[in-house]
């Protein structure tokens, strides 16, 4: 062994070897076996320190072998494999010795957008292609889809969770360890394939970490080293009522310090050693109060603020979103060092509601400009969306399906689908689009149900509409700034013509976007007051043949606003986007 220890938790590279240090406060004694010891449980026993960590360094281990903890509590001794592995054979089996410096990265450098800059792509590795094979798709398979993402125009791609859970389907909400990536996915090497690619092709990549329970099954945190309470899980959980969740008892003790670096550790290891530019905390309600709703629990609080000002200070310029869906301010304050922005409820509900509504009539735009207009502390400190795993799954469909379960690629269908996004990437906020949104995909989301890519040639001229829009969005043409700004105003907001008109500005009115939309089955046609004189050219109309046969190529003309208003025109179900021309 060194003179000094070295420090850090896990499995840690030294010369010649690795260190191993792991918290087990209850132990009697802890060894750590492998293919370095032939699994001998007496060759290399750790040594305790006063904080309840166990350290031994073993000369020749080295990346690639399998090991795993022996722990002996009184007469009981378990086999355990370590919290922090970054790397597993599978959920049940052993930790394999990874090694973060053997990656090449190469000498790319990549700069993670800005909030404002963002659209998002949220996509599950497991099910977005079919690979031929009888297993899920992997990182590999995701990496073979970059030019195709690149091409579409998303500059972030936000993956469900990829942390080690049970068997090789899951959504990835049941972590069973989280420092390892999913083993069925390629392992932590194809994760950082995929990301060294990502940014080559100028594509950002959030990761879905979960924090406010884990498992619950195949956990060898469970009673880790052999201490619980009320039958609880030991160390690593609540013992008494805060231990429940929807998901198990099995929510994380927050108040210890050594669960907290635990989860701050994970967080940080993302960003710093695959190069992540984000992160998503899966339903921090359940982190921060015991049923989501009620029962604070402050220190589920603390700690996702760790993890905010962690990012904050340690990678500035990368991104925290919470899914919190409860339309709190707190959550996204910058002050408290809290989330850089959080998934909207605010926005996806009454959109989608408007959008699969029954009957015209309970369409109304002024539910559309309330949504439109919603903030926290700032224009971009929320997600918004249509579609993500949660609105297109158990039991909830994808919305040309929740339009017409008859007929979800007809005209109405259509038509609705697209003026959604066409929302969804004009208002201010941070967009997301879920997989197979942009070529209308109409299946609901299931782990085990692979994208239907043939549906990108059939409705590739929808998918164009989304190439344009995003393209818009992100002012790739250099003339449409304004939507990405921070200053957004209600021009017209009808209920009984069904028409909505709004202003997207960066400083002045001199630079701004019109967008008007239709929420009826028929044109509509309105004088509007527009926020300054001069012509406003038609850039997009979601109406145009040239993105489906069966849309109306509806002539809406330019605005000539010499008097301060003008005649907007629109089609059915449409939205159209007018630029000032510059004098």
């Amino acid at each position: 062994m060194t003179t000094t220890p070295v420090p850090g938790m896990g499995a840690i590279p030294i010369t010649n070897g690795f260190a191993f240090r792991v918290w087990a406060p209850n132990a009697d004694a802890v060894s750590v076996v492998g293919d370095f010891n032939d699994w001998d449980a007496s060759a290399h026993p750790l040594i305790s320190d006063d904080a309840g960590n166990w350290y031994t360094e073993v000369p020749g281990a080295h990346h690639g072998q399998e090991y795993k903890y022996v722990i002996t509590n009184g007469e009981r001794e378990f086999y355990r494999i370590d919290p922090r592995a970054n790397r597993v054979t599978n959920s049940v089996g052993n930790g394999v010795l990874y090694d973060h410096a053997r990656f090449d990265w190469g000498e790319h450098d990549f700069c993670t957008p800005a909030l404002h800059e963002l659209v998002i792509y949220e996509t599950h590795i497991g099910s977005f292609v079919d690979d031929g094979d009888d297993g899920p798709a992997d990182l590999a398979d995701l990496t073979g889809k970059l030019s195709y993402l690149r091409n579409l125009g998303v500059n972030a791609i936000e993956l469900m969770p990829l942390m080690e859970f049970a068997g090789d389907y899951s959504w990835g909400y049941n972590p069973a360890h989280i420092f390892a990536v999913e083993s069925s996915y390629g392992g932590p090497d194809a994760l950082k394939n995929f990301i060294k690619h990502a940014h080559q092709a100028g594509i950002a990549v959030i990761i879905d970490v979960v924090y406010n329970h884990f498992g619950p099954s195949d956990l060898s945190l469970w009673q880790f080293d052999g201490w619980s309470e009320n039958d609880g899980g030991g160390i690593y959980f609540y013992q008494d009522h805060r231990a429940s969740t929807p998901w198990g008892d099995t929510r994380p003790d927050y108040g210890r310090q050594e669960v907290r670096d635990f989860i701050v550790d994970n967080a940080r290891m993302w960003l710093r050693d695959y190069r992540a530019d984000g992160l998503r905390l899966d339903m921090t309600p359940y982190m921060r109060t015991i049923d989501g709703f009620n029962g604070p629990i402050a220190d589920g609080w603390r700690t996702m603020a760790r993890v905010g000002t962690m990012v904050r200070e340690e990678f500035p310029g990368r991104i925290t979103i919470a899914e919190d869906l409860h339309n709190d301010a707190a959550v996204t304050d910058p002050d408290a060092g809290a989330m850089h922005a959080q998934w909207d409820n605010q926005f996806v509900h009454p959109i989608r509601a408007t959008l699969i509504a029954d009957s015209d009539e309970q369409r109304n735009p002024s539910v559309v400009a309330k949504a439109i207009s919603h903030a926290y502390h700032h224009p971009f400190d929320r997600v918004i969306y249509t579609e993500s795993h949660d609105e297109v799954a158990n039991g909830k469909a994808r919305i040309p399906t929740e339009v017409s379960t008859e007929d979800p690629t007809g005209w109405k269908a259509q038509k609705l689908a697209t003026l959604g996004a066409a929302l969804v990437l004009t208002t201010p906020g941070v967009p997301m689009l879920f997989q197979g949104q942009e070529f209308l995909e109409d299946e609901w989301f299931r782990d085990t149900v692979p994208l239907d890519w043939s549906l990108a040639w059939k409705f590739r001229d929808l998918t164009q509409m989304f190439r344009d829009l995003i393209a818009l969005r992100r002012n790739l043409d250099g003339n449409s700034p304004a939507l990405s700004g921070p200053h957004t105003r209600i021009l017209h907001a009808d209920d009984t013509t069904g028409l909505l008109a709004f202003c997207r500005a960066t400083v002045d009115d001199d630079h701004a976007v019109i967008i008007a939309a239709n929420f009826t089955a028929q044109p509509q046609r309105a004088r509007v007051e527009l926020p300054s004189g001069g012509m406003w050219r038609v850039r997009f109309n979601s109406d145009a043949r040239r993105y489906s046969q069966l849309f109306g190529d509806h002539p809406t003309a330019d605005l000539d606003a010499s008097d301060g208003s003008a005649i907007v025109d629109v089609a059915p179900y449409s939205a159209v986007i007018y630029l000032r021309e510059t004098p």
